[in-house]
């Protein structure tokens, strides 16, 4: 760093967003994107070019309550009142709900230990349209214990080859640990039945979480046995498992470090 250059510092970001405002988190020129507007808002704040790093790059239209995010930036800038300026910015969309100094060799990706993601399924005749942004309405009715039971094959490390949308280039291994797996089951405050299922992995590649929560419906509807699941992973291809879930559903909870 020259003499010039005002010295920085590694901060880590705690966000959350409502992904039917983006094309996606990762910077994409022409749309708008979580990552792009972060980088326009720091940049003009900071009065130099800023890019950050987030510890997933969720899709278009996918939710986070607790995505991360490192970046560096001046080391003078008043963190306190950041949070409040970065979300006045990126109004509408974006709430950033915490920002606090991190070591330098933080990562906000590379760090993680694990991920967490949540996704909603309104499993009612009637749809809610106060929830058509954050859930999959889903009006055939669903066997929980069904789909209960076709978690536990998930658990562990597999290649997930036939959950994943493959590389473009082919090459990359798609095997993933998953931590934790489950359905639950709860009533909204209009007493329709709500679906959630969780998940938690070392990490995740492309639409796997939709891919799953899609086959597991189909477990509920009876279209596929929880006893063919294992068969669906070990097939190694997308042709195997069932449908993708919409994007609307799935929401970023939380990353672990």
């Amino acid at each position: 760093m020259s003499s010039n250059e005002p010295a920085s510092r590694r901060v880590r970001l705690l966000l959350a967003y409502d992904g039917s405002h983006f094309h996606g988190f990762a910077t994409n020129e022409g749309v708008r994107t979580v990552a792009g507007s972060l980088n326009d808002a720091l940049s003009t704040i900071a009065q130099s070019d800023i890019e950050v790093q987030g510890a997933g790059r969720t899709d278009a239209g996918v939710h986070a309550w607790g995505q991360v995010v490192s970046v560096d930036l001046p080391s003078d800038l008043d963190l306190e009142s950041l949070p409040r300026r970065l979300t006045k910015m990126c109004a509408p969309g974006v709430v950033v709900r915490e920002a606090a100094p991190a070591d330098s060799d933080f990562s906000a990706r590379f760090s993680a230990t694990w991920r967490h993601y949540r996704y909603l399924v309104l499993n009612d005749e009637t749809p809610d349209p106060f929830m058509a942004a954050t859930s999959w309405h889903v009006s055939h009715p669903l066997n929980l214990p069904l789909m209960q039971m076709a978690c536990d094959p998930l658990v562990g490390e597999h290649d997930f080859s036939s959950f994943c949308r493959r590389p473009k280039d082919g090459e990359h291994s798609l095997v993933r640990r998953v931590l934790s797996a489950e359905w639950t089951e709860q009533r909204t405050e209009h007493g329709a039945r709500l679906l959630r299922f969780e998940i938690r992995a070392t990490a995740f590649c492309h639409q796997m979480v939709r891919s799953i929560v899609g086959t597991l419906v189909d477990v509920g509807t009876g279209k596929i046995t929880p006893g063919e699941i294992t068969g669906i992973l070990a097939a190694c291809s997308r042709s195997a498992a069932g449908q993708v879930a919409p994007p609307e559903g799935l929401c970023l909870w939380e990353v672990g470090y």
